[in-house]
């Protein structure tokens, strides 16, 4: 326990540097704080894992590993958005892996609604704006939309903590590739990277936190 609010205060402290970085365009410090938080996290779902290894676990940890592989390609001083879109799919797809594990993949008309609205709100915000990133970006979002919608159906048939903490930090991932995506293609607006980053960081620590089933 103690140890675990070690690894979640260092997660705040370094998210809290990142964020600070990036707003204050300090490259160096941006470089070294964002990975950094990224793997304290992943420490942080090796500790609290339970059972110790389980399929749930080696899914997480891959989704964590590619979403890290994505902050790197992201904040390169080139552009490599494409590169980075393709790892953090591949993360999300790890993610539903693990959100569909024991259950399999399930179908309920009250939840899905809901996302398939925001995906339709979504693409519908940027889609003037994609040019040549239409298919991508609709391939992305609608894969980052099941991700979110299936963890809300394993609450859904589970209903334990775990579950309820990891399909939390679904729809905060859902809302921070939102905002990045609007502040990418439609507009850029103050505290851009505040919001996308606080969100995103908060995603991830609830979602590591759920392999404690």
């Amino acid at each position: 326990m103690i140890l675990l609010f070690i690894m979640t205060f260092l997660t705040c402290l370094f998210a809290i540097f990142a964020i600070r970085a990036r707003e204050q365009k300090l490259r160096i410090q941006f470089y070294f704080f964002k990975p950094l938080t990224m793997f304290i996290i992943l420490w942080m779902a090796t500790v609290v894992a339970q059972p110790k290894y389980s399929h749930y676990f080696w899914f997480i940890m891959g989704g964590l590993i590619f979403c890290l592989a994505g902050d790197i390609l992201l904040m390169l001083p080139s552009d490599r958005f494409i590169a980075g879109l393709i790892s953090f799919l591949a993360g999300h797809i790890f993610y539903i892996l693990a959100f569909t594990s024991g259950k399999g993949f399930t179908f309920s008309l009250e939840i899905m609604f809901p996302f398939v609205f925001l995906e339709i709100l979504i693409y519908g915000i940027l889609v003037r704006r994609l040019n040549k990133m239409k298919l991508p970006v609709f391939i992305y979002t609608t894969v980052i939309v099941i991700m979110a919608w299936q963890s809300w159906e394993r609450w859904n048939v589970m209903g334990s903590i775990a579950t309820l903490l990891a399909a939390i930090g679904a729809v905060l991932f859902l809302i921070s590739d939102g905002l990045l995506a609007i502040n990418r293609f439609r507009k850029e607006y103050p505290y851009a990277h505040v919001l996308i980053l606080s969100t995103y960081y908060g995603a991830q620590c609830l979602i590591a936190l759920s392999v404690h089933q």
